[in-house]
């Protein structure tokens, strides 16, 4: 007596899933490949237009499955392109060559929609202003004049009747000190 073994759904549904990637995964990865920044960015959406493969009931159904395909991967390349419009956080704020922080003045000045910025905007004013007062009048005064007025230290000087080394070295102390109490910011931010 012969037995005739009749695969399950699930195991049909794997064959078609594994015969579309031996099929199409090569082109399919070359087409986004070109349309996204990263080949990161590309095995991200393949994997993706994947995923929504293995969620149809019956592939078998599909009148065209290489259609169906770049069709989603397309949807996908748009959906992350929109993304990319909403920087993430860390892309607001790099480290310098002396390893300092420095928040883009994109952080500062953005009027964006993003939610998570605008929190981190309200905390970063918040703990900023906190810090500012913090120090000593006569480094507060020079960080401002020199950071918000945009006086030269040399003008500091000129206009207080002080030594361009004195403002120099209040100015040092002022950001060392802004450096210290905001630099917590940074590192949550690139945790």
């Amino acid at each position: 007596m012969e037995t005739t073994i009749n695969p399950s759904m699930s195991e049909l549904k794997a064959i078609s899933i594994t015969k579309a990637i031996q099929q199409f995964g090569k082109n399919l990865l070359g087409f986004v490949r070109g349309r996204v920044n990263t080949t990161e960015d590309a095995e991200d959406i393949v994997q993706d237009v994947w995923y929504q493969l293995s969620k149809l009931n019956n592939i078998a159904e599909l009148e065209n499955v290489s259609a169906w395909l770049y069709e989603v991967a397309r949807n996908k390349i748009t959906d992350k392109s929109r993304k990319k419009t909403n920087l993430a956080l860390e892309d607001y704020v790099y480290e310098n060559d002396d390893g300092d922080f420095n928040f883009k003045e994109i952080l500062l000045l953005d009027d964006s929609n993003n939610p998570e910025l605008g929190l981190f905007k309200e905390m970063f004013w918040k703990e900023f202003q906190q810090a500012i007062e913090e120090l000593p009048p006569n480094q507060k005064e020079v960080y401002l004049l020199n950071e918000m007025e945009d006086m030269t230290l040399q003008e500091i000087a000129d206009q207080k009747g002080e030594n361009l080394k004195t403002i120099i070295s209040r100015k040092g102390y002022a950001v060392k000190h802004l450096r210290n109490k905001l630099n917590y910011l940074y590192k949550e931010l690139n945790s």
